[in-house]
């Protein structure tokens, strides 16, 4: 069926993608949390459209260069950019940004905000922004809840800013820690006079136990929209449920207990995320991937059972990298090849 396609190439099947979104939707719903996905994982313009028709608020974003993407071809009028905005020329555009669309932004210190004010502060409309806080991911974010407030009384009296909330990505697996940090925080900025419009939370691997938080308004998942292994690891998903996959083809069967494909690193990404091997191959739960170079992938099976020209269509470890490793992806309708189309949003280092 994908004997036209070359390879390695990745496969994107739009009605699993379709299903994953409205299923998710469904569930916020039910709860009353509103959904604001994250573009990173897809980065197509159509997707996000997908998900905005299904019932999303508005979308999430990483990159001034995935924001751009998403207003030009995917008239996207609603976004949240969870990134330390620092620097001359990206204030610059993001000011320009925001003249076009409802623009909301991160910050977790007082120097990101400052910048911030410095290019808002004779805007037309004050720019939100939210308070990032480290609820136990070690990444960006203030590291108390008293710091989360303070951050917020900065921004709330920054000129041309005007305090949009609390965010966090939380680590995997703590909810009922990243709960009591969030509600803490969120009761010292009220008692210091501030409202609390916005409490944003987001991570695929928990998404489906988000009514069990008491305080969060909105949800950004990303993963979600295609699942992956790491998914099926969490027991989030099944392999049904995997929008994104690699097609390969076995260039050398070297041994009877290994073979070679073209999809090394370049493709499959080097991602682990604490597991063994570099993907699933599906139909082969026996084979291990358990080596890659940029352009070869080794397999290793006792027998590997595998000739020359085989192909194999392989569930990622992390689908999210995948995705922006090529220029292109197929389309699959009903397991069909529907022809390929560009991941806009990639390729921007900004």
């Amino acid at each position: 069926m994908f004997g036209q396609i070359a390879t390695p190439a990745v496969l994107v099947d739009l009605d699993i993608a379709q299903a994953n979104i409205d299923r998710f939707q469904a569930h916020a719903t039910r709860v009353g949390v509103a959904v604001r996905p994250h573009i990173k994982t897809h980065k197509l313009p159509m997707l996000a459209q997908a998900q905005i028709r299904a019932g999303a608020v508005g979308i999430t974003c990483q990159k001034l260069s995935e924001a751009r993407a998403m207003i030009a071809q995917g008239g996207i009028a609603d976004i949240l950019i969870t990134y330390n905005i620092v620097g001359k020329g990206k204030l610059s555009d993001l000011r320009a940004l925001a003249e076009n669309v409802q623009l909301r932004v991160t910050a977790d210190s007082r120097d990101v905000v400052a910048g911030l004010s410095r290019a808002f502060s004779d805007a037309p409309q004050p720019l939100d922004v939210l308070v990032e806080c480290d609820t136990g991911a070690g990444r960006c974010g203030v590291l108390t809840p008293d710091a989360a407030c303070a951050l917020a009384q900065t921004i709330a009296q920054a000129p041309g800013l005007r305090f949009g909330g609390l965010m966090t990505y939380p680590p995997a697996n703590a909810m009922r820690d990243v709960a009591g940090w969030l509600t803490r925080a969120a009761q010292t900025c009220e008692s210091a006079g501030l409202s609390v419009p916005v409490i944003s939370t987001g991570g695929s691997p928990d998404m489906w136990a988000v009514q069990a938080l008491p305080w969060p308004t909105e949800y950004r998942a990303g993963t979600y929209v295609y699942n992956d292994r790491s998914l099926v690891a969490r027991g989030v998903c099944d392999w049904d449920s995997c929008a994104l996959t690699v097609l390969a083809t076995v260039v050398s069967v070297p041994a009877a207990d290994r073979a070679v494909i073209d999809a090394g690193s370049k493709v499959l990404s080097s991602d682990l995320l604490g597991l063994t091997g570099h993907g699933h191959v599906l139909g082969r739960p026996d084979i291990c991937i358990n080596a890659l170079s940029e352009e070869h992938g080794i397999l290793r099976a006792d027998p590997v059972a595998l000739k020359v020209g085989d192909r194999l269509r392989i569930v990622p470890n992390h689908a999210c990298v995948v995705a922006n490793l090529l220029d292109r992806v197929q389309l699959l309708r009903a397991g069909v090849p529907q022809g390929e189309t560009q991941v806009t949003a990639r390729g921007q280092v900004w």
